[in-house]
């Protein structure tokens, strides 16, 4: 039987719930997504669609769509945000005849499947007369129609109660299951850990914030696990339960939030390797680790941050590798100073971490993960001097930094600039929220990466904007105070990018046999060929010769990364290549829920 992937640190005592895996009877836990009941039991969720290898997931937050899995009768689902249920028979095998285990463990009968949603491909534009409807004719806006906030983390959180106290009832739309965002994820029912484990130096910020959402549910209208795929000229389109709904907008106000911003590199695809967002997930919202040995690798806060919440958490860390040299960190201290506690906490992780003799380099390169058996076995780097190192490990963790969730700001047509500290294209906004299109704002990481902090404070601005365009009465003492902290954590972010900043020579030195593009499986050598060949001046032309970042993710993934290796064949700037543009559906949905 095959090693699992995912360890269980915490979480244990929860019901026993009965699967099938390609007709082998399994267990999971009450509460276990599918991508952990799983990888509890094996290392590998899929074969890739392009025949480069087994995937077992990535993000574990939805947005890399590398981890989705079938079911016997040919329904698909999302492996990281789908929960196991009773009975459920995957398949993820085609070799396998899943007609021959009719019977669980016990002699009981699987019960009845369920009839899951089933995914259909991912068009450029789907259903195009509702939205060219809308277009053509507009959607009637009332003047009472409530604000809508899209997204529950920090930012929407703050901005709904902002609305609520005012009189309004905003209609709030999140992805996720409960509201929290990713940095305040909460637990699934029947999960037990206390605030203190969950978030650590964080917990009561997040309680108060929970505290508070849940303070207003009854006054607001809420709508979790619901997607917002579509959003433009006075309407948006939510899938919810399998249906699609078009919601009339006079105002909203965007809080998408952010994901972790990556370089492939040979290996990465390999079953075991998680953005350091995916593996805090795997962590806070499951009790897992994703695996026995772990090496976590990139740069920025992130980095430290969950390698500490593994050690204390009892995961086996096996190395800390930063890209950064430890003289850029030591640079920017004078302006890290400025973040006082965050600043603070950040030495915390590091001498913890160090305490435990964990192994930790700065200035590395990454060379290569090595596979064995179709999953990661070691990661191989260059140290600061040059020199090739080696470190066995069954999982690794890692990224670079953070990238604003921004397909919704464009399309609402809010236009972009290019923001030279974050080295992404950010839509264009004031510090109030307020973008040049009207009624849109925007509110937290969607619209440059700040923090948790920051989003908070940034979603009641925002809701105060739109509560002062709608012509009430707002605190202008409070207005001052917030753009004044704002400012304040602006100052911080640049010196944190100083301290962390983004390694674009990793890009540009790519192999060419690296994958580039996960979900279309094209190399960096083939998007290198299809760039020369056909004068792709601009990453959208590039996509269109070469198919990188045509896949379900959107080119989230592999989006940053393409810009610049398109750059370096043109030998010109990453912000004259331009950004990928986003079309709806901005996530696969089924296509039964708009035809």
């Amino acid at each position: 039987m095959e090693a699992p992937q995912f360890q269980r640190l915490a979480e244990r005592d929860r019901p026993v719930l009965r699967f099938v895996i390609d007709g082998r009877a399994c267990e999971a836990l009450a509460g276990d997504t599918l991508l952990t009941a799983l990888l509890t039991h094996g290392r590998r969720l899929r074969s890739s669609d392009f025949g480069d290898g087994p995937r077992a997931g990535f993000c574990l937050m939805g947005a890399c769509q590398d981890c989705w899995v079938a079911l016997d009768d040919g329904t698909r689902l999302r492996a990281c945000t789908s929960l196991v249920t009773e009975g459920m028979r995957i398949v993820t095998r085609s070799d396998v005849d899943t007609s021959v285990n009719d019977l669980l463990t016990d002699g009981r009968r699987a019960a009845p499947r369920v009839p899951y949603e089933r995914a259909g491909p991912s068009p450029a534009r789907i259903a195009p007369s509702r939205r060219e409807g809308a277009q053509r004719q507009g959607c009637p806006i009332m003047d009472d129609r409530p604000p809508i906030v899209i997204g529950a983390g920090p930012a929407g959180c703050r901005a709904a109660a902002t609305l609520a106290a005012a009189g309004l009832a905003p209609i709030v739309i999140d992805e996720a299951s409960a509201s929290g965002g990713q940095i305040y994820r909460r637990a699934p029912a029947g999960f037990t850990r206390p605030y203190r484990t969950l978030y650590g130096f964080d917990a009561a910020k997040a309680l108060r914030l929970h505290k508070a959402f849940d303070g207003i549910t009854s006054s607001i209208d809420y709508r979790p696990d619901t997607l917002v795929w579509d959003l433009g000229h006075g309407a948006l389109h939510c899938l919810s339960g399998g249906r699609s709904e078009e919601v009339p907008y006079r105002d909203v106000i965007l809080a998408p939030g952010a994901r972790d911003r990556i370089i492939p590199f040979p290996g990465w695809t390999l079953p075991g390797i998680y953005t350091l967002g995916g593996a805090q997930i795997a962590l806070k919202h499951q009790g897992c680790a994703i695996g026995g040995r772990i090496v976590f690798m990139g740069t920025g806060p992130l980095l430290y941050l969950v390698a500490y919440q593994y050690a204390k958490a009892g995961g086996g860390v096996a190395a800390v590798l930063d890209t950064t040299p430890f003289a850029a960190k030591r640079r920017a201290v004078p302006g890290l100073l400025r973040g006082g506690s965050t600043f603070a906490k950040g030495l915390w992780y590091v001498a913890a971490l160090r305490a435990r003799g964990i192994v930790m380099a700065s200035g590395i390169r990454p060379v290569a993960a090595e596979e064995n058996d179709g999953a990661v076995s070691a990661l191989v780097y260059r140290n600061a001097a040059g020199r090739e190192r080696r470190l066995a490990c069954d999982a690794v963790a890692f990224g670079f930094g953070l990238s604003s969730e921004t397909q919704l700001a464009d399309l609402a047509e809010v236009p972009f600039t290019f923001d030279s500290v974050q080295q992404q294209f950010l839509p264009e906004r004031d510090i109030a929220g307020r973008t040049p299109v009207r009624g849109v704002y925007l509110a937290g990481d969607g619209s440059g990466i700040a923090g948790a902090d920051a989003a908070e404070l940034a979603g009641e601005r925002a809701a105060l904007a739109l509560l002062e365009d709608r012509g009430h009465d707002v605190d202008r003492p409070r207005l001052a105070a917030l753009e004044g902290a704002l400012w304040q954590i602006a100052s911080f972010r640049v010196a944190l990018e100083a301290a962390f900043p983004f390694p674009a020579d990793v890009a540009v030195a790519m192999s060419d046999e690296t994958i580039l593009c996960r979900c279309e499986g094209v190399t960096a050598g083939e998007f290198r060929r299809e760039a020369r060949a056909l004068d792709a001046d601009e990453i959208n032309r590039a996509k269109a010769f070469s198919r990188c970042g045509m896949g379900r993710c959107q080119g989230r993934v592999c989006g940053p990364a393409a810009a610049i290796v398109l750059a370096a064949v043109l030998k010109a700037a990453p912000e004259r290549m331009g950004r990928l543009r986003g079309q709806p559906p901005v996530k696969p949905i089924p296509m039964a829920a708009v035809t």
